[in-house]
């Protein structure tokens, strides 16, 4: 039965910059598949720099999962693969020749194949990364069982993409995309809507259960969307993913090629003209950002400001994001601090005078005004963290790594970007999102 569910605890950032409902498509040269992009996975190469590629061609797979595939976004050569510390491998790139050549999948109704048929184009064409699994936020295993599955079709992060706009004429591949779903899995597929969700590809969709969310962020966090319809237990595995990714699933078998066009926000205040862009899966951000940088001390994020990760000029966009944000560098030292109040200045504490004016935008920068502190106890995180669950001493608990204590705090219904309100107001300055990362790959280890 549909569920109608409102988050009272949170908080919306207003922050100026919101990408305006206009598209631009870009034919881009640069590409990059970025094996840091997924968790716990260890890629093992299936090319060589130089070797030709076709959009759909194995570029490379989990070491220990090895038919989880991750393939090209475009035909053409590989140019460089990136490593780090201990020769870890950071990306794979790829240039574009324009010739649009494809492999060659399987197209058909998903409906009229049988379960293993539908894993195998999945897991062929490089689609089944798209699918993840709690807990862990690690790629679902297609041999698991869900309980459920989870799709959110809205974003409620600062300045994140509109999931309708992203769906716009897309109503038949999010279809086949359930379709597929329905056939890979006997689990329930929760649709999880917004307040002002109105896509006819999200509205007319079929074979799922659709709830509405409304409230604060984070109300679009799958991870509050599980815990207020079916809650994960120890032992349970639910699958999570975008309604967007699901139009992507559903492209493959419907015209039997991978295409992973993406359509991104590009948004944030040092943005001149913030709009849409229609690009590839791991496209270069120079190519997006060209002409559009209003500044040369700017913070490049593939995501939104809470839990993006930071990207040069050179760098890509990242498997999952369907947002690019510029803000302000906050490389500098403001004396006296918060002691001088600004209007300027945005506090979700009574320090600045932004409680006198709350529907005012502001343009925030990346400074910490201030360096790490000790965990204190003030009440205040629980005001934005809408779960039945105390977040500092479950940080605690992660810190001493007492494996017994994190589960009986609710270890396993978290993830990074459920705390990152938390540590966006908290004062101790601590990096919690790393914290419960920790955490999770700890007991994922302890749990194999």
């Amino acid at each position: 039965m549909s569920k109608q569910i409102r988050i009272k605890k949170g908080l919306d950032l207003k922050i100026v910059g919101a990408a305006d409902k206009k598209v631009e498509s870009l034919d881009l040269k640069n590409y990059a598949l970025k094996p840091t992009d997924f968790h716990g996975l260890f890629p093992k190469l299936m090319v060589r720099v130089g070797d030709k590629v076709k959009a759909g061609s194995p570029v490379f797979y989990d070491k220990y999962r090895d038919n989880i595939i991750f393939t090209s976004p475009v035909s053409g050569t590989i140019t460089d693969v990136i490593r780090g510390e201990k020769r870890k491998m950071l990306e794979i790139r790829i240039e574009a020749d324009g010739s649009d050549a494809y492999e060659q999948f399987k197209q058909a109704d998903p409906k009229t194949l049988s379960k293993e048929e539908v894993v195998e184009q999945m897991l062929k064409s490089g689609v089944w990364p798209l699918i993840r699994q709690r807990p862990y936020n690690v790629i679902a295993n297609p041999e698991d069982n869900p309980k459920a599955i989870f799709i959110t079709a809205f974003d409620s992060a600062p300045l994140a993409a509109d999931m309708d706009f992203l769906l716009e004429g897309k109503e038949k591949e999010f279809q086949a995309g359930l379709d597929a779903l329905n056939m890979v899995s006997d689990a329930k597929i929760h649709l999880n809507l917004g307040p002002n969700s109105k896509a006819p590809a999200l509205t007319n969709a079929k074979g799922v259960e659709i709830n509405h969310f409304s409230g604060p962020h984070p109300a679009g966090n799958v991870g509050i969307q599980i815990h207020h319809i079916d809650p994960i237990n120890k032992g349970e595995i639910v699958w999570t993913m975008s309604a967007a990714d699901v139009a992507t699933i559903g492209k493959v078998f419907l015209e039997g090629r991978y295409i992973p066009t993406k359509r991104i926000a590009l948004a944030g205040s040092e943005i001149k003209n913030p709009q849409y862009y229609d690009v590839l899966a791991g496209a270069e951000m120079a190519g997006i950002l060209k002409g559009q940088l209003a500044g040369d001390n700017v913070r490049i994020i593939s995501g939104n400001v809470l839990t993006g990760t930071k990207v040069e000029l050179s760098g890509y966009l990242s498997y999952y994001d369907h947002t690019i944000t510029v803000i302000p560098e906050g490389d500098y030292y403001s004396f006296f601090g918060w002691l001088i109040p600004s209007p300027k200045k945005y506090s979700f504490y009574r320090t600045a005078f932004s409680w006198l004016t709350p529907n005012k935008y502001y343009k925030p920068d990346t400074n910490l005004n201030g360096g790490e502190r000790a965990f204190v106890f003030t009440g205040h995180l629980e005001k934005v963290f809408p779960m039945d669950i105390y977040p500092i001493p479950l940080m605690k608990s992660i810190l001493v790594e007492d494996i017994d204590q994190m589960e009986q705090l609710g270890i396993y219904e978290v993830d990074e970007e459920d705390f990152a309100l938390c540590e966006y107001i908290s004062i101790s300055k601590i990096n919690m999102q790393d914290i419960v990362r920790k955490g999770l790959d700890m007991m994922r280890k302890e749990m194999s």
